[in-house]
């Protein structure tokens, strides 16, 4: 038996792209649209406070500070460095535990810091660190991180929600 095959005319698939990338443009706006310049300001600025005190508490009360600002939900991820794939809140509140105690020390500050408004309750950052870290012997190691995440505003602040870590080479 023969197959049949439903041809479709030139000038309708044009007619159909055409609909199609209007649909695209029209009904895909940027959620920034929605919000206004001040509550892009505002957002940017509470974020920033967020991540300059999550580093702040770091260096004061060591990692495990950390956990004021993870989103403990089960939509919690991170990639760190050197993995190749994502880790739970509970794998991420594992290494922490663990590695907590090992340091005597932790410093980290923000070289650079980008923060891009999403939603009322979203926002995305992108910003180097340098990290210092001082282990229970007295030696110390020093990086530079590349780190990109979402924030997420929770009832009680901004939560870091997911997100990626990366070790930035020597040169």
């Amino acid at each position: 038996m023969k197959k049949r095959y439903l041809t479709v005319p030139f000038f309708v698939r044009y007619i159909i792209t055409i609909l199609f990338a209007v649909l695209v443009v029209v009904g895909c706006k940027p959620a920034l649209q929605g919000l206004s310049m001040s509550e892009r300001i505002s957002i940017s600025d509470s974020i920033r406070v967020t991540l300059e005190n999550y580093v702040t508490d770091i260096g004061r009360e060591g990692y495990l500070a950390e956990f004021r600002y993870l989103d403990s939900s089960e939509n919690f991820y991170w990639v760190p460095p050197g993995r190749r794939s994502a880790i739970s809140y509970d794998s991420v509140a594992r290494i922490l535990r663990a590695a907590a105690p090992l340091f005597q020390k932790v410093s980290i500050r923000w070289d650079s810091l980008a923060i891009h408004p999403l939603t009322p309750t979203l926002g995305s950052y992108t910003g180097k660190l340098h990290s210092l870290v001082v282990g229970q012997k007295g030696d110390t190691t020093e990086i530079d991180l590349l780190e990109t995440g979402i924030m997420i505003r929770r009832k009680s602040g901004w939560k870091l929600l997911s997100g990626h870590t990366s070790v930035v080479a020597k040169r």
